[in-house]
């Protein structure tokens, strides 16, 4: 017997109703389909990124299991942007931005249509932080069904397997004098294979794995590789499940509590996730009506072994992880941190789900008593430079790096920064400053990956720490600080670095300090000019004016 449609918006003896079924008509639905629990299907869909252009096919097989369990599943889109493409210049400072875009399009489409229940079809890295904080704010039941990862790329002239730890040194092959336009367009050509999120534990398939493990996706979706059918398979049980969720009044707000995050976060530490999370889970615990901050990932860091050795910090692709067991094989291994009596999507508690994982390789999931690292990949670091925090991700940075002393190059923006660079104006042992990037200050809080990028190109890549206002890619390695606040657009004491000003870093000690007297500070702080850049009018302009700071995980905020 099907489910009834929840909503008396379609009614049968309401005049308005009729209207309303009548333009439902005009999709080409049946009487007995207008009936039926409605279902958006939410794709990010497009033909200009690598991990959203299969998802038609997703797509298709999530309508055919809503429609096998008797519901009827309508589709709308919404925006997707590729950081791979926005990297190194302007277009970056909208990537984080579209994260609010693509949260409040959807609370749109799903309120005013007044569907039943949704499934979320999409990849990568601000698309599913908002699907998360979309799926907290409307409070139907809902799905999200990850677009999974592509296979690592290979370069067969050379028999190279491309990955985050050696792309630096294929560049440079890439790039020689001795290679031909011919064979370096065919080496670019092999290093993203295919349709899916890119290879390593970047943002992508870091928010894929805790979007699974918070419970909002079926157990196994995270990891499987994009071009597998097990992905469609895993599609269409999706499109299945969200019929029993709803019969069973099953929501995010269910899912999705204190214990799930916390989950959630520990898995975070344990995979060696992307730092843009300390965005992200704090943006969603402020649509849950909850609070996290830096201080809650460096505290469960110091609790939760890292135990997989994904890339970027390891040698491993997330392909392998899925091998190994994945997601499920990784709580599986590190359940005794974990609450295991929270709600998933599979209608059962984490615990029944656990039953039947299991880890096939103890090489790429390693157990809680042999992990890679002790500690879990965060660690917040605070001093008089980062007042409110500023965040490392500790397991990519050599422990002879831990404990460092250097002199300041201090630059307003990244271009500066590279400029500084390629002029010689940055010398090994130097603590490179990049301010004026934060969500404020960019505005839009850019990757700092473009010069990330160049100073491993110049050999200095574990040599010298970036600090910095902005955001790192999930890609990023080496000792990279990032997500310091307060930034310099609000007057933090980055804004007052002088070329020449030592900073000491001591991750054991979680210390990011410059080594200036308060009195010197203070003097500096009274001649401070605080300058926004301007933009036209449109989103950025807004966003600048609304957005919170980094360690408040640059939600917008309307006093």
């Amino acid at each position: 017997m099907y489910l009834k449609h929840k909503s008396n918006v379609f009614s049968e003896d309401d005049p308005l109703s009729m209207v309303r079924r009548s333009m439902l008509y005009a999709t080409g639905l049946t009487y007995r389909e207008i009936k039926r629990p409605l279902v958006a299907i939410v794709n990010t869909y497009n033909e200009m990124h690598p991990g959203h252009m299969h998802l038609r096919t997703l797509a298709e097989r999530v309508k055919a299991g809503v429609r096998n369990a008797g519901g009827v599943a309508t589709e709308f889109y919404t925006l997707a942007l590729c950081d791979g493409l926005a990297n190194g210049h302007e277009g970056m400072k909208f990537i984080l931005p579209s994260r609010q875009i693509i949260a409040d399009s959807i609370e749109l489409g799903l309120r005013a249509h007044c569907y039943d229940a949704a499934v979320f079809v999409g990849s990568c890295d601000k698309i599913l932080p908002a699907f998360l904080m979309a799926a907290a704010r409307v409070n139907i039941p809902t799905i999200i069904v990850t677009g999974g990862p592509m296979p690592p790329g290979y370069w067969a002239r050379e028999g190279v397997k491309v990955s985050v730890s050696n792309i630096g040194d294929v560049f440079k092959k890439v790039f020689s004098k001795d290679i031909t336009e011919e064979i370096r367009e065919e080496a670019l050509a092999s290093f993203y294979p295919c349709a899916g999120a890119c290879w390593g534990m970047g943002t992508a398939n870091t928010m894929a794995c805790l979007s699974e493990a918070i419970g909002m996706s079926l157990p196994g979706d995270s990891t499987t590789p994009a071009v597998m059918a097990k992905k469609q398979r895993l599609a269409e049980e999706a499109g299945e499940k969200i019929m029993e969720l709803l019969e069973k009044g099953i929501t995010p707000s269910m899912i999705m509590t204190r214990d799930a995050l916390e989950n959630a976060l520990k898995v975070n530490l344990a995979i060696g996730g992307s730092l843009n999370t300390v965005l992200h889970l704090p943006a969603l615990a402020h649509e849950l009506g909850m609070r996290l901050d830096y201080s809650d990932f460096d505290r469960f860091s110091r609790e939760i072994p890292y135990i997989t050795n994904i890339e970027p910090a390891g040698p491993y692709s997330v392909v392998d992880l899925d091998d190994a067991g994945g997601i499920p094989g990784v709580m599986k291994t590190m359940e005794s941190f974990l609450h295991k009596d929270v709600l998933t999507v599979t209608g059962d508690t984490l615990e029944k789900n656990l039953e039947k994982a299991a880890v096939f390789s103890s090489e790429v999931i390693r157990p809680v008593d042999s992990p890679v690292h002790a500690y879990g990949g965060i660690a917040v670091l605070k001093g008089n430079l980062a007042e409110k925090g500023a965040v490392v991700k500790q397991v990519a940075v050599k422990e002879d790096m831990w404990h460092f002393t250097g002199e300041a190059r201090v630059f307003d923006s990244e271009e500066d920064a590279v400029e500084g660079l390629m002029s010689g104006k940055i010398k090994k042992g130097h603590v490179v400053v990049i301010r004026y990037e934060g969500p404020k200050g960019g505005p839009g809080m850019r990757e700092m990956a473009l010069f990330r990028v160049g100073l491993e190109f110049f050999g200095m890549g574990d040599t010298n720490y970036i600090v910095t206002d902005g955001r790192f890619s999930g890609y990023s390695s080496g000792p990279s600080i990032g997500y310091l606040s307060p930034e310099a657009a609000e007057g933090g004491n980055i804004a007052l670095v002088l070329d020449g000003d030592m900073i000491e870093i001591d991750i054991d000690r979680r210390l990011l300090e410059l080594k200036v007297s308060e009195e010197e500070l203070e003097k500096r702080r009274k001649e401070l000019v605080v300058t926004r850049r301007k933009y036209p009018r449109g989103y950025l302009d807004t966003y600048a004016r609304l957005v919170s700071s980094a360690d408040k995980g640059g939600v917008i905020v309307v006093d």
